[in-house]
């Protein structure tokens, strides 16, 4: 593959990870979400509308892939982008997808 000449495997092994972890639209969201600021579980639950389980069983995966880090506030876990590439990524997907796409 003439790629590699120019990029290492396990940067391309890196990068294949990161955008596994957005493979599924909640983790996209919830992306979209941190990115207006710190946001706690509950928070997300009541913006996304989804169940607390889901949330955090996903948040676990952004955090491992580097997405998300998070510090505790007493009894919750606060959650914030790892840096600002992560939500242009999610950002240019999405326009992306809604390239050609009627209003």
């Amino acid at each position: 593959m003439r790629i590699l000449q120019y990029m290492h495997v396990t940067d391309l092994d890196a990068a294949a990870s990161l955008l596994k972890a957005f493979a599924h639209p909640l983790r996209l969201a919830i992306v979209l979400e941190v990115r207006k600021g710190e946001r706690c579980v509950h928070d997300l639950v009541d913006e996304l509308g989804v169940a607390q389980p889901l949330v955090s069983q996903h948040l676990r995966i952004l955090r491992q892939a580097d997405v998300l880090t998070a510090q505790r506030r007493g009894r919750e876990m606060t959650y914030r982008l790892a840096d600002d590439h992560v939500a242009h990524i999610v950002l240019d997907a999405v326009a992306h997808a809604n390239e050609g796409t009627p209003p």
